[in-house]
């Protein structure tokens, strides 16, 4: 038991990692945070899929998402991690996204889940897989269900 919380712990720091990253800007250390062969899905439910592959693919693409924001904090609300083997894990993360717009200086929220798959790279987690859907946006009134967790 005290090895498998041990593990929890270094999960939760690797998310916490992830949220600061985000929330500084800094996308070497983002990137860094996946394995080379990491695939990424992100589903705003509202405009068209997108899909990236290793860190550095989505770095660029969180960079350019939130470039419009002059201010973004990405907040971890709830997760749950389940051990598959002592290399591999998976996890539900719940998360929330305040921002305003760089041009109307207007507040907003997004709600989402991350499905994630971690992999266990040179005694370390690093994210192997990850899968985002947006839940509610509550300025629009936008409410979309929760998705199944992906068979990885």
């Amino acid at each position: 038991m005290i090895d498998e919380t041990v593990e929890y712990i270094a999960i939760c720091r690797l998310q916490s990692a992830y949220a600061d990253a985000v929330n500084r800007r800094a996308w070497p250390e983002l990137a860094a945070l996946f394995t080379s062969a990491a695939h990424v899905v992100i589903n705003t439910v509202t405009n068209p899929v997108i899909e990236t592959d290793g860190g550095d693919e989505i770095a660029a693409f969180i960079e350019g998402a939130i470039e419009r924001f002059e201010f973004f904090e990405f907040v971890r609300l709830n997760t749950v991690v389940w051990f598959d083997d002592d290399n591999h894990a998976r996890a539900r993360l719940f998360m929330c996204e305040l921002r305003q717009a760089r041009d109307t200086h207007e507040f907003s929220r997004a709600f989402g889940v991350y499905h994630d798959h971690y992999v266990r790279v040179d005694g370390g987690w690093r994210f192997g897989d990850r899968s985002y859907q947006s839940l509610a946006r509550p300025e629009t009134g936008e409410v979309f269900p929760l998705p199944a967790s992906p068979a990885w």
